[in-house]
């Protein structure tokens, strides 16, 4: 029914990831670590980099979750 509940706590999960693995490899460069929303900034600019990348990987490599025709919505037959 809402199809975006679940891509929320997702990225909620991911943001979390991106702060703990963060911290761990903040302590071996020597860089400062990040709190939860500087987290959630970090991991919305990677889904809004990567996304689209994979997507449009999958549809070079015509994979079955892309796929679209383009006569879809044709009803003229």
């Amino acid at each position: 029914m809402f199809p975006g509940i679940p891509a929320a706590g997702l990225f909620f999960f991911s943001s979390w990831l991106t702060m703990i693995f963060w911290g761990i490899v903040a302590s071996d460069v020597g860089i400062k670590t990040i709190a939860y929303p500087t987290a959630m900034v970090v991991t919305i600019g990677l889904w809004l980099i990567v996304s689209p990348l994979l997507f449009i990987i999958a549809r070079k490599r015509n994979l079955w979750f892309v796929r679209w025709d383009v006569n879809q919505f044709d009803d003229s037959y």
